[in-house]
């Protein structure tokens, strides 16, 4: 049965990545992904909990490299929520997590965003009693133009909240490119369908590359069910040409790949077989 996934990290050459779990979603199947029947599922239980509900993971990605700190994405946050007919969500662990890498809030550099939705913009600020600062407050805060300005002056559910995420932004947040360079060896990637502006993340190091997802693709299963896009695409045609596309560079040999909402393992690598593709989850 899924779980949601642990703490756990990879190498990409000379570049560590850490994967932060922040909690958890259990959710209803068949409304997480509208164009997938139950019957279907009866086919890939593996993916689902004892009560039959897919569990996808947040959390956050800790890049370290060459003396730079960079986090992609800030989970969920302090909070719970249950979504009737939808899904039961969790969060609140991404600080202890972090801490057990001797990391501290300040130290991280950057804060990188694949795009605003709420489950990746969690822990953006905190309370000081007063009002909503910076839980990272020596980071530059980064996120493509194109999601920046989707949700700018908008407080619908699934977005960032205008007082806890895009108030305080608004005078530190940074607008960056497809193909830009964060760090050495860290470039964004647009893969625009699941929100307007969102960006995947190509770690490079040596012969080695690792590709973070963002919400290409939230479970394995949509490896393999390639017409199941989420409930949340903004753009779910433009969704699936994505991670269509997405997908020939996932099965390469050379790279690896980080999934973020997966449950179990983060970690792994896209293999085809028998004409489809499926998740190898972990490395060794």
């Amino acid at each position: 049965m899924a779980e949601p996934a642990g703490q756990q990290q990879m190498v990409v050459g000379d570049i560590r990545i850490t994967y932060l779990p922040d909690g958890y979603g259990r959710y209803i199947p068949t409304a997480m992904f509208p164009a997938s029947t139950p019957e279907a599922w009866a086919l890939h239980r593996d993916w689902l909990d004892d009560e039959g509900r897919v569990v996808i993971t947040f959390g956050a990605l800790l890049i370290e490299t060459g003396g730079r700190t960079i986090l992609v994405d800030t989970g969920y946050g302090q909070k719970q929520s249950e979504v009737p007919g939808l899904a039961t969500r969790v969060g609140g662990s991404l600080l202890r997590n972090l801490e057990t890498t001797g990391v501290k809030p300040a130290d991280v550099d950057t804060v990188l965003y694949t795009h605003l939705h709420h489950d990746h913009v969690g822990w953006t600020t905190i309370s000081n009693g007063t009002e909503r600062v910076l839980t990272f407050p020596n980071a530059h805060h980064l996120v493509r133009q194109p999601e920046w300005d989707h949700w700018k002056g908008t407080d619908n559910p699934p977005g960032p909240s205008m007082v806890e995420v895009q108030a305080p932004l608004e005078s530190r947040i940074e607008l960056v490119e497809d193909g830009q360079a964060v760090a050495p060896g860290i470039n964004l990637l647009a893969t625009p369908g699941h929100t307007p502006g969102h960006s995947s993340v190509v770690v490079s190091s040596g012969a080695q590359r690792a590709i973070i997802l963002g919400d290409v693709v939230h479970c394995p299963i949509q490896l393999e069910e390639t017409d199941w896009g989420c409930i949340f695409d903004v753009d779910p045609e433009l969704g699936k040409r994505t991670r269509s596309q997405l997908a020939a560079e996932l099965e390469q040999p050379s790279t690896l790949t980080a999934a973020g909402h997966f449950a179990g393992f983060v970690f792994g690598r896209v293999m085809r077989a028998r004409g489809k593709l499926h998740w190898q989850g972990g490395l060794t």
